[in-house]
């Protein structure tokens, strides 16, 4: 799972239609966390980003379907 890490945090980022740092304010991770991961420095574990694609989803944090390019 790790080596599909940085494009798994970023489609999850861009589905919610946030940058990095909205993306990190509204989730509470710190901004260098987020950055390591996209820049594939650094994993984020399995479980969390499971979690996040579960929050994104369930809570409806998804970009609106007009907003899309």
């Amino acid at each position: 799972m790790d080596k599909d890490c940085k494009k798994k945090i970023i489609e999850l980022r861009e589905s919610t239609g946030m940058n990095r740092k909205e993306f990190c304010d509204y989730f509470g991770i710190p901004y260098r966390t987020v950055t390591e991961w996209e820049r594939d420095n650094r994993h984020a574990p399995e479980y969390l980003l499971r979690l996040l694609e579960y929050y994104i989803r369930a809570e409806k944090v998804m970009k609106k379907p007009e907003e899309k390019k």
